[in-house]
């Protein structure tokens, strides 16, 4: 089963073969901050999805019933723990949505790991289990910035709330991908120890940076004067009406009156703000050269072959043009795309990305699915040929698979992939899980592994978490 989430944080699914029930699902999330007096510590966040829990009727309405268990542990120590009940919100009218939760843990600095077990009190379906890594950082020291909470609501609280915090009451918001209908981004954080700083003041700088260029987008970079205070909290919005569709990193900077950069911190997502323009031209012109290159029977197939590098607006063009078989359309179609891509040395690029489209075909391609079509395919791609490549085909206890390996990706540093084939034949391998912004995320991947010889989805032998966390 895959969970395609345009972000970066966990999501929790649980996967019962037999149940009739619903089937539990939830976004996970983690924040580091400082409170002095009380040290550093981590909210965990909780996106509960509405729909995939089990109700009961209660006063006209609907109620469903969770348990909820974590526990922090250190080199197998448990240092701290929470188990509770946690009630739905009332559901009146049949309308069912999504709810929050949020726990707060204070720790000292080092590196823990998280286990949480969910359970739908309502539903016979197994309990879903994941582990997640926590570093808790000293932020209690030095001029830093908090993690960046991104709100679905922001408001000013009175203290009553669960959400409260600094003077607000903070929503989060645990999705990363912005479509074009949402047009701003509510950023929460938290300065502590300007005070150092032998002014009173001090500056944030605000940069939006396309992750896959790794080039600022100039016209969303501010500065904002702030008064120093051993805690500053910091509350904007951010207005992307017109950042185009892409991958992009938020940065924000201390600054001190010298511009000599502090501390900083980022947060990364996904944008889709398509816009609708007219790609073809009556003048244009086939290039000989180019069209050459091109076979009669193969058309289809190398426009089809820009998917994995086309942005949605453009991919919704490809598959307009190769259903209606218009042979002069998909040929200007492929030369405009290239044009437009690599206006310097557009037959060059076409040629190398040629040379890439039949690679793939050739080592990851099957009789169902051209080498583009497939996940591994797409990926290189999109992204070029990974650093380094694990694979392991022979296991008894995993289903086959492969993880991939990226240093770099545009702005991101040690990206990782992980692709497997559960039905053991045909080369078939799908894309199970990856940390890359935009990518499938799926905590329980190491379950989905183990189901060849469980299942339940206990592993018993295997060794791909430990390879994947290289």
């Amino acid at each position: 089963m895959k969970f395609i989430l345009l972000s970066t944080f966990l999501l929790l699914a649980s996967y019962s073969a037999f149940s009739q029930n619903r089937e539990l699902r939830a976004y996970l999330d983690s924040k580091q901050f400082f409170a002095p007096g009380q040290g550093n510590y981590i909210e965990f966040q909780l996106q509960y999805v509405g729909s995939s829990i089990n109700y009961k009727g209660k006063d006209d309405g609907l109620i469903g019933e969770l348990a909820v268990q974590m526990i922090i542990t250190k080199y197998d120590s448990v240092i701290a723990s929470d188990a509770y009940r946690l009630s739905t919100p009332f559901m009146k009218d049949s309308i069912i949505s999504d709810f929050y939760d949020l726990k707060r843990f204070v720790l000292k600095p080092g590196e823990y790991t998280l286990t949480l077990q969910l359970q739908d009190l309502n539903s016979e379906n197994e309990p879903l289990k994941a582990e997640q890594k926590i570093l808790i950082e000293d932020l209690s020291k030095s001029i830093s910035i908090s993690d960046i909470q991104v709100a679905e609501i922001a408001s000013p609280g009175d203290g009553t709330s669960l959400f409260f915090k600094s003077g607000y009451d903070i929503i989060p918001r645990l999705a990363t991908f912005y479509p074009k209908e949402l047009t701003n981004i509510p950023v929460y954080f938290e300065i502590y120890n300007s005070t150092q700083l032998k002014d009173s003041v001090f500056a944030i700088k605000q940069t939006v940076v396309n992750a896959l260029t790794n080039s600022e987008v100039e016209k969303m970079t501010q500065f904002y004067k702030l008064k120093s205070a051993e805690v500053v909290p910091f509350l904007k919005t951010v207005d992307i009406t017109d950042l185009t569709t892409g991958k992009y990193i938020l940065k924000y900077t201390i600054i001190n009156k010298r511009m000599i950069e502090l501390s900083s911190q980022s947060y990364e997502f996904d944008r889709s703000n398509d816009i609708d323009y007219d790609y073809f031209t009556d003048e244009l012109v086939l290039n000989p050269e180019f069209q050459k290159s091109i076979t009669r029977d193969s058309i289809g197939y190398y426009l089809e072959s820009l998917i994995p590098i086309s942005e949605s607006t453009e991919t919704k063009n490809i598959l307009k043009i190769s259903k209606s078989r218009n042979e002069e359309s998909a040929r200007k179609y492929i030369q405009l795309y290239w044009k437009k891509t690599a206006p310097n040395d557009t037959y060059e690029s076409w040629m190398k990305y040629k040379i890439q489209v039949q690679a793939v075909d050739k080592y990851f391609g099957n009789t169902l699915r051209s080498g583009h079509d497939t996940d591994r395919g797409r990926v290189y791609l999109k992204y070029g040929p990974p650093t380094n490549i694990n694979t392991n085909e022979n296991s008894t206890s995993e289903y086959p698979y492969e993880i991939w390996q990226y240093n770099r990706i545009g702005a991101f540093n040690n990206k990782k992939f992980i692709f497997f084939n559960p039905n053991l034949v045909n080369n078939d391998y799908e894309l199970l899980h990856s940390d890359m912004i935009g990518e499938i995320k799926n905590l329980n991947w190491p379950a989905a592994l183990a189901r060849r010889s469980s299942q339940s989805g206990d592993q018993f032998g295997g060794n791909s978490r430990d390879m994947f966390n290289e």
